[in-house]
């Protein structure tokens, strides 16, 4: 695929950082609170631990950890960022936006600034809206943040949902440069609606189509239709996008799925013939951190010296909606 590499506004990733709250949630603490025990959970989901957001600790405290820590790591200047784009479904506010505060946090002069709510797939829309807005020239610098308090949502006494999620941040810059082709090689989305009474969270309504909502303002989620709509959709996205980028799964160093569930990234895996050893998760010791899953896989696989500048990660999202999104990019 020709990309181009003489215009000043080929979108790349130049930074990243992540945050964890120093809270944690293990299995055997779960044992005491619902029906269930460390061999089941481990079993079904892959999950060890969850990091748990502290008393008046929200969204926006976990987003400037992140942040903080990409600027501490890459020495980075972030004045001149134009767009702050932050995926979350939990912000502190309906509004001001999680966007807003990371504006007023940083005393960023004359930028952007919004959330953007696709769920578990948020992360990866959000670079697909960060690549369009810097390879258009309309903007330079994109801040682009991954970031949800599932603790908050999450009903502690349903032993089939509060066994999954935690809280965590990501924090990604995309930038334009010239000289060097576009990180990002290709993306496809997807949204089926009808399926989105299969996980909710109410809002100012509590009905769906004429259908009663349940859960009081709890996350609500029925694991066997997510898992069939993830395994099969996720799966021949893979197939698709590789096929439009003219690619194979050999030209991928690594996939990053949405650490949902353990047992649907091993399923997806088989499916398309990704090896489980090019694959990058965070559930085992942050659970499902939704928008900020994706962003927290890669930075472990960074941070583990497993990704390195010039590999090709084919990153996909999936979630609540129902939506999903698949981004080829292209590491440092």
């Amino acid at each position: 695929m020709a990309v181009q590499t003489t215009l000043t506004n080929n979108p790349r990733i130049t930074a990243i950082g992540s945050f964890v709250p120093e809270g944690k949630l293990t299995n055997g603490d779960l044992e005491k609170m619902v029906e269930t025990n460390d061999e089941w959970i481990v079993q079904r989901t892959g999950i060890r631990e969850r990091r748990i957001a502290g008393e008046g600790e929200y969204s926006s405290h976990m987003a400037f950890g992140a942040i903080d820590n990409l600027i501490e790591r890459y020495k980075v200047n972030l004045a001149d960022v134009d767009m702050i784009l932050v995926a979350t479904h939990t912000p502190d506010f309906v509004f001001p936006s999680v966007a807003c505060q990371i504006q007023a946090r940083y005393g960023i002069g004359q930028t952007g600034a919004m959330d953007l709510n696709a769920t578990c797939a948020g992360f990866a829309y959000a670079l697909h809206v960060a690549n369009g807005l810097v390879a258009s020239g309309l903007h330079r610098k994109v801040l682009v943040v991954g970031v949800d308090n599932l603790s908050r949502e999450t009903d502690y006494t349903d032993r089939t949902t509060c066994i999954l999620f935690g809280d965590g941040a990501g924090a990604v810059l995309v930038e334009g440069k010239s000289g060097v082709p576009s990180a990002f090689i290709g993306s496809r989305l997807g949204t089926d609606g009808t399926g989105g009474i299969h996980v909710y969270r109410i809002g100012l309504s509590d009905t769906m189509n004429g259908e009663p909502l349940k859960g009081g303002g709890k996350l609500v989620q029925n694991g066997r239709e997510v898992y069939k709509f993830a395994v099969t959709t996720v799966s021949q996205g893979v197939q698709a996008l590789l096929e439009q980028c003219g690619m194979t799964v050999q030209d991928i160093d690594w996939f990053i799925p949405h650490s949902a569930n353990l047992r649907i990234i091993e399923s997806i895996c088989e499916r398309t013939g990704i090896p489980m050893e090019k694959t990058l998760y965070s559930l085992e010791y942050f659970g499902n951190t939704s928008a900020a899953s994706i962003p927290l896989a890669l930075d472990l696989g960074i941070r583990e010296g497993k990704v390195k500048a010039g590999d090709t990660l084919l990153l996909y999202g999936f979630g609540g909606g129902l939506t999903h999104c698949g981004l080829i990019v292209q590491w440092g």
